[in-house]
């Protein structure tokens, strides 16, 4: 099945990046694969964009979820003017979102959706099984054995198949982690009230965690949210007006506001130059685990939250799962529940993707210290023509990489590279 495109003029001549007829193929048709697509098609390269469109947001999001970024820092990245959020709200008739107006999951996937049919064309739904190195590039395997000559590769996939569950959970689902397991992690989900009735223990404190909670509080679960940290933190509400003083001392940036944030958003680029240590140390602590603003009030003082709580040991007895915990201030030492949801976040790991084989994998090299790739400023790896964005950018570019906020940057950086090698072939 594949997404077609409305005749808007007359296509750019398309340029060969590589190898005589060979495409750039994109695997991924999220938010970051998508802009990269829309740049690559209007700088006139041939592209070939393989993935469901907008799949994980459609499969691995609960019903009712929404995103925790503003609309500002939702646009993805078009090579025209006319491809923001607000650009398609207008065009179907709805009113502008504002940075008080929590954005739907299901808005933002329609919003993916009309971007791929504006900019993107069509994009095979089709899942890459395997990729391996050509003389003139690489060849992409398909799931119905199909072979792809491609002449550079950009992996687009996000963060699904890097979902991280502790290792002392894992034994509690020996056939697997899922929704029909007594053991699943966020990313399995897209309907919670499957749970109804049942005790349910949420393991993480960021928004996964507290926004999980209040959806199985409001679906007739009765859930606990189990967080080793000793406070809960939330979002602070938006002011849309701030006085000039204000916005000197804080000024906004769309992972939030402050120096810091500001810097990292407005030069992504200075931070690869840092020491590997560092750049880890701000992958990692940039943005703490926190909920949105507008979450509060579905959760505070409604769904109980355990902080300085660590699981020490899990085990299953007659269908009942039984956490024994440390740490916990209000006494609490053990917590049986019928279900464990791992809202614990991912790992970044290019191991996790399927579809490299072992000696591609042991020839990209690993940012040290870490399990995420090494990257050029144009995000190419140390295989020449491989290239990975989004949320495996992250830690050479900084968090921004992880939000949709991050694909402008991205797009650009790899459809300058790419149309350059095309030009001098």
């Amino acid at each position: 099945m594949t997404q077609s495109i409305p005749q808007q003029g007359t296509a750019p001549a398309t340029r060969q990046a590589g190898g005589r007829g060979r495409a750039v193929v994109v695997i991924g048709a999220g938010p970051y694969g998508l802009s990269v697509a829309a740049h690559l098609r209007a700088a006139g390269v041939d592209v070939r964009v393989f993935g469901e469109v907008m799949g994980s947001w459609r499969h691995a999001m609960a019903t009712g979820m929404f995103l925790k970024s503003t609309p500002a820092a939702t646009d993805l990245s078009a090579p025209m003017p006319d491809g923001r959020l607000a650009d398609f709200r207008r065009e179907r008739g709805e009113p502008e979102l504002t940075e008080l107006t929590p954005i739907p999951c299901e808005v933002f996937t329609a919003y993916g959706m009309w971007f791929t049919d504006r900019f993107v064309g069509d994009v095979t739904a089709r899942q890459v099984t395997s990729l391996e190195r050509a003389p003139d590039g690489f060849t992409v395997h398909l799931d119905d054995g199909e072979p792809v000559p491609a002449s550079a590769v950009v992996v687009a996939t996000g963060l699904r198949p890097m979902a991280h569950i502790p290792r002392n959970l894992l034994h509690l689902a020996p056939q697997g982690p899922g929704a029909d397991a007594v053991l699943s992690h966020t990313s399995h989900h897209t309907d919670l009230s499957r749970y109804a009735g049942q005790r349910v223990a949420v393991i993480g404190g960021g928004q996964s965690a507290l926004e999980s909670a209040a959806l199985l509080h409001e679906a007739g679960a009765h859930p606990h949210v189990l967080i080793r940290s000793g406070t809960v933190r939330w979002g602070t509400t938006p002011v849309l007006h701030r006085p000039l003083v204000n916005r000197l001392a804080r000024p906004a940036s769309p992972l939030g506001s402050g120096w810091t944030l500001a810097a990292l958003c407005r030069a992504p680029q200075t931070v690869r130059h840092l020491p590997a240590p560092a750049r880890l140390l701000v992958h990692r602590r940039a943005l703490g685990p926190s909920g949105g603003w507008w979450l509060r009030e579905r959760v505070d003082g409604i769904v109980p939250l355990h902080t300085h709580c660590r699981i020490s040991q899990a085990h299953l007895t007659d269908g009942q799962v039984h956490l024994q915990l440390t740490g916990e201030e209000d006494g609490l030492r053990e917590f049986t529940a019928g279900h464990v949801l791992a809202a614990t976040g991912y790992r970044i790991d290019i191991d996790a993707l399927p579809f490299l084989p072992p000696p591609l994998r042991t020839a990209i090299a690993r940012i040290p210290g870490s399990s995420a790739p090494r990257l050029t400023g144009a995000f190419e790896s140390t295989v020449p023509g491989l290239y990975f964005t989004g949320a495996l950018a992250a830690p050479t570019f900084g968090p921004m990489l992880r939000f949709v906020a991050g694909t402008a940057f991205a797009a650009h950086r790899i459809t300058r590279h790419l149309a350059r090698r095309a030009t001098r072939r």
